[in-house]
């Protein structure tokens, strides 16, 4: 697999600096048991970028390395069935979770399968990457993806105890304030927050610490295992298919467990360097 290019690129740009210290990090509202404890963690200083890894930067990096994603070697990736033609041939589906569905030649590039492209959508979230994939982009422009303690930190922007990067309300005032399922799951999305699929990394306004879409838009890869001793991976922050009849995973606690090697299209990353 291509991705173990020696060549380096640009400098990850549009970074803010964490600052380091003693931060509360988890959930005890007991919806979810991966999210328990809330817990005390003590953190060095490091800097995270403010948003999600564009399509753009990620084609710089596909044309500069030859990197190709592991969707591409596997040859297909996970698409919303709501995306796909109404005629669209029969595929492998997902026994837990039906309106995902296997679409060959479905990937970064071609987000909804091989008819689909990225034209139009460059300053919107690179999708359909494995954990394999970020990394090689991260080590690529000099970065590393964030832990999971790193990710929950920059996400929260400095907030204590709330769920929401602005808060303890999901729709302040009646404002959206990020990027999820708006309507009936999966039937209907109304849109109402003004997107459906993904929206430019960002589209909404920033958390206290300049981080953007830190929720919804798309699950975010983190390094590190799920658990200790536990050999898959995992991403958080929730996606714009969350809704709160079946995920109400798109809070600064929500964790997704995933084998490295998946790919989705509303699956991304952002990059953390260093201290």
């Amino acid at each position: 697999m291509a991705g173990d290019d020696d060549s380096r690129g640009p400098e990850v740009t549009g970074l803010v600096q964490v600052r380091g210290g003693y931060s509360r990090v988890g959930d005890d509202d007991r919806v979810y048991p991966e999210e328990w404890p809330e817990r005390e963690v003590l953190l060095d200083p490091f800097r995270v970028a403010t948003t999600a890894t564009t399509t753009a930067e990620f084609a710089a990096f596909v044309e500069a390395t030859g990197h190709r994603t592991d969707a591409e070697v596997l040859g297909s990736s996970f698409v919303f069935a709501g995306f796909l033609p109404d005629d669209f041939e029969p595929t492998r589906g997902v026994a837990a979770a039906p309106w995902w569905r296997e679409v060959p030649g479905a990937d970064w590039a071609h987000p909804e399968g091989p008819q689909s492209d990225v034209s139009g959508r460059p300053d919107h979230p690179v999708v359909h990457v494995s954990r394999r994939d970020a990394t090689a982009y991260a080590r690529w422009c000099g970065g590393r993806l964030p832990t999971e303690v790193e990710w929950e930190v920059a996400a929260r922007g400095g907030l204590k105890g709330s769920p929401f990067p602005w808060g303890d309300e999901l729709e302040p005032g009646g404002e959206h304030r990020m990027n999820v399922w708006q309507g009936s799951f999966p039937v209907e999305d109304t849109g109402a927050d003004g997107y459906r699929g993904t929206c430019p990394v960002d589209a909404f306004a920033p958390n206290g610490f300049g981080l953007h879409n830190t929720t919804g838009n798309v699950w975010e890869w983190c390094s590190g295992p799920w658990a200790e001793g536990h050999p898959d991976g995992v991403s958080r922050g929730g996606s714009y298919l969350c809704h709160a009849s079946y995920c109400r995973r798109y809070r600064v606690t929500g964790r997704q467990l995933l084998s490295p090697d998946s790919s989705a299209g509303n699956l991304g990353f952002r990059v953390a360097v260093g201290r």
